[in-house]
């Protein structure tokens, strides 16, 4: 297989991860932990204390008719969605990016509901900054962002290009290493 291929990075995935991404990864731990202990510390206000100082007026017209239900999804969703990334992450289950992505996008719909039907609080601002940090922490976890995290995978950086002085494509068979097609003629009529 040629350098760079999917079976190359399976094998470089499979060894710790470099700093930078430990680093992000580490940090994408703590986030998941503080939003899944401030959801289950909301669920328990929601709860025990009556929404906690949320008037019930403002649940007039919705699905709910007490703060019971929306604490129930406070702390078993967002909050376990939360705790079940943050475990998943630290164990380095294989889905625990995936797992991260739907609790940073449940914390997102918590928010945009919340405002929807009590209105805004700076609060909103913070954890829906908290949950956009999150998504962002895993597209660079899995590359997507390379230029957060940038980890060397079969000879190529992902600032850099390959190292070698060949060009990013896989040559043709047949074709040897580092060989590239002439350009097309720009002026030439197409046939």
């Amino acid at each position: 297989m040629a350098p760079g291929s999917y079976r190359d990075q399976r094998k470089v995935c499979n060894v710790s991860l470099p700093l930078s991404s430990k680093t992000f990864s580490g940090g994408l731990i703590a986030l998941l932990i503080f939003n899944a202990l401030s959801a289950f510390g909301g669920a328990v206000l929601a709860i025990a204390f009556g929404g906690a100082g949320v008037p019930l007026e403002h649940l007039a017209g919705t699905w709910f008719s007490s703060v019971l239900g929306l604490g129930l999804i406070l702390g078993i969703v967002v909050g376990g969605t939360h705790a079940a990334a943050a475990f998943a992450l630290v164990r380095q289950r294989p889905r625990a990016l995936l797992v991260a992505a739907v609790a940073g996008f449940a914390m997102l719909i918590w928010i945009f509901t919340e405002v929807a039907i009590i209105g805004y609080s700076w609060l909103q601002s913070l954890y829906f900054g908290l949950s956009t940090l999150e998504l962002i922490l895993v597209l660079a976890l899995l590359g997507i962002a390379p230029a957060i995290v940038s980890p060397v995978i079969a000879g190529h950086s992902a600032l850099e290009g390959p190292t070698s002085s060949g060009s990013h494509e896989t040559p043709r068979p047949g074709e040897p290493e580092g060989y590239s097609a002439p350009a097309a003629d720009p002026g030439a009529a197409a046939t």
